[in-house]
């Protein structure tokens, strides 16, 4: 395939996105993730399989060939990397830094890249906690446990919230709810209700949709 689109390079960052998180990615899915129309989905997957950036495995599941990952990385790292310098160097608050990166990636010359990562000092991880990938070399993506699969008495610490809510990612934010933080799970109110939890020893309340965008780990209690 000749030089990538921008379109193109969108795509397979979403079918990549949408893939870490285990569930097939389909037409109907692509479209929703990119806010387009399912039968404009179909022609460019078809684009992209002709390109060897695209297969369906079972006749309806889209995945990334191993090309297609490659390119979709390589987008993934730019974005991340932009997000990061934003947030460092321009001090641009965390809720805005992925639109702007949105913009910004498809521009990055590879020359430009290599001399924001080496000025940021080689970053592993963006603002959002999302895992910067390497120029070369292998690379994981994974989510950890959500929060709202975390037990009440526990004690959770957070690295990853998802970036697709700048509204949601403001409000985080402002409770302290960001990667490194520790959270004590104090309770879950019935019946669906939103989950108590202490930061820094203030007690906030995090409705379900919430605690679905923040991801990390259990800790032992001290």
């Amino acid at each position: 395939m000749s030089a990538m689109s921008r379109a193109s390079e969108d795509y397979l960052k979403a079918v990549y996105h949408l893939g870490t998180h285990g569930d097939p990615v389909t037409t109907g899915l692509l479209a929703q993730e990119l806010g387009v129309s399912s039968p404009s989905v179909s022609s460019m997957v078809k684009r992209l399989e002709d390109g060897a950036l695209l297969d369906r495995a079972d006749g309806r599941s889209i995945r990334l060939t191993g090309a297609g990952e490659r390119e979709a990385l390589r987008v993934i790292r730019r974005h991340r990397l932009l997000e990061t310098f934003l947030a460092q160097a321009l001090d641009v608050p965390w809720d805005e830094v992925h639109a702007e990166a949105e913009l910004l990636e498809h521009a990055l010359s590879a020359r430009l890249e290599e001399r924001i990562d080496a000025a940021l000092g080689h970053p592993t991880h963006d603002p959002h906690g999302d895992p910067i990938p390497p120029r070369e070399g292998p690379h994981s993506e994974s989510w950890g446990v959500s929060l709202e699969s975390v037990a009440p008495g526990s004690r959770f610490r957070v690295e990853r919230v998802s970036d697709r809510d700048s509204a949601a990612l403001r409000h985080l934010g402002q409770l302290g709810v960001v990667p490194g933080a520790l959270l004590d799970v104090e309770e879950q109110e019935p019946f669906g209700g939103p989950y108590w939890v202490r930061i820094d020893g203030a007690r906030h309340a995090l409705g379900i949709p919430l605690t679905r965008l923040v991801h990390g780990r259990t800790e032992e209690q001290s």
